[in-house]
């Protein structure tokens, strides 16, 4: 088992009581965002709109607006993809997730593996 029962349900009220959150977008999802989409203007600023759990495989899955101006251009990721200000109420229990999560994936598919989720 990848992710704590408890720590996501506690992780997802916490979230969903919080939306919209202001996130950033990593690098590598930047790039992945622009290939598969021409149409949306794609900066590291985005906003967290709606979260889900998609299980052990997916984890907490975020819904990115990424352009305000466009409500078709709505992404869903995986929150270990995104950064959020430290000085957001909820910041310490994202980052204890992302770091416990990806820790996991990495002991348990390999060091190769982990890193196409960070």
């Amino acid at each position: 088992m990848i992710d704590n029962p408890d720590q996501v349900e506690r992780l997802l009220h916490r979230l969903r009581d919080a939306v919209p959150l202001p996130a950033f977008a990593s690098p590598s999802l930047i790039a992945t965002l622009r290939e598969r989409s021409s149409t949306a203007q794609i900066t590291p600023r985005c906003t967290v709109t709606r979260v889900e759990y998609a299980g052990d495989e997916g984890g907490v899955m975020c819904h990115l607006a990424l352009d305000e101006n466009t409500a078709a251009n709505v992404f869903v990721v995986s929150i270990t993809h995104l950064a959020f200000d430290p000085r957001l109420p909820v910041a310490r229990e994202i980052a204890a997730y992302q770091n416990r999560r990806i820790k996991r994936l990495r002991r348990d598919y390999g060091r190769g593996s982990a890193v196409q989720y960070h």
